[in-house]
């Protein structure tokens, strides 16, 4: 895939997690996919809570141009603080550098065709029409901060696009409205996404419980959207866009 194109080095930016018993080995998976692919001269990895940072991931990179991708779903914090502070402590090491950032995975209008084909195998894994199944995009949303919510209702908006579902909602982990208010009466089988990048504490275990806590048999969860295969492609349509074929 690199052919044709100016070399250039792949870092995928992640949130991470500090615990012990943290898992952050998708992000890792992801990366040696992409390697397998051709996708860049090398791809690492790195993380604002995890090891390695970002900015030594960065560092340990050979190449001179540096394109960093987001696995954020939504343009928040993390991507318009805290990933532009480390990227800039790693030009600060070394300034022959070229590294520029994309816009996270959760602003890119593919990501909804995606999400869109893993519910539609998810309902037929069941036996059910997607016509007949509902969605809720449950993302992290915040108080502080509507940037996850933002990014969601376009999401969900997108999908509605579609035609493909009954019905589709979204749910929010931090505020309003929370997966039990968005499910509320709804009827029919219901397929949760979890909008979330990795099995951090929240994908691992709060979209979890809260599905659990509902009691119903007819929903099911799907996620995080991270792990779905389709998101290789969007990376690599997202990079190929942003690295044009060399004249």
């Amino acid at each position: 895939m690199t052919a044709g194109r100016r070399p250039f080095g792949l870092l995928l930016a992640a949130h991470g997690e500090r615990r012990t018993d943290a898992d952050n080995a998708g992000v890792a998976r992801l990366a040696r996919s992409l390697a397998d692919k051709g996708v860049a001269a090398e791809i690492g990895f790195g993380f604002i809570k995890g090891s390695p940072p970002v900015d030594e991931a960065i560092g340990a990179l050979l190449s001179r141009d540096v394109v960093v991708y987001p696995l954020f779903l939504s343009d928040g914090y993390f991507t318009r603080v805290a990933l532009p502070w480390l990227v800039e402590r790693a030009k600060q090491h070394d300034a022959t550098r070229t590294i520029s950032i994309l816009p996270p995975l959760g602003l890119d209008p593919a990501l909804a065709d995606v999400i869109a084909d893993e519910a539609v195998a998810g309902a037929h894994s069941r036996g059910n029409l997607p016509a007949e199944t509902s969605i809720v995009l449950l993302a992290h949303g915040s108080k502080q901060d509507p940037a996850s919510r933002i990014a969601a209702e376009r999401l969900a908006d997108c999908i509605r696009q579609r035609r493909c579902f009954y019905d589709t909602r979204i749910a929010l982990l931090e505020e309003a409205p929370s997966l039990a208010d968005a499910i509320g009466r709804m009827s029919g089988p219901i397929i949760v996404v979890g909008l979330l990048a990795g099995e951090g504490m929240h994908g691992a275990a709060d979209a979890k419980r809260l599905v659990a806590e509902l009691k119903r048999d007819d929903v099911m969860l799907m996620g995080p959207v991270g792990k779905f295969a389709g998101i290789e492609t969007v990376i690599v349509s997202a990079v190929t866009r942003h690295i044009p074929a060399e004249r």
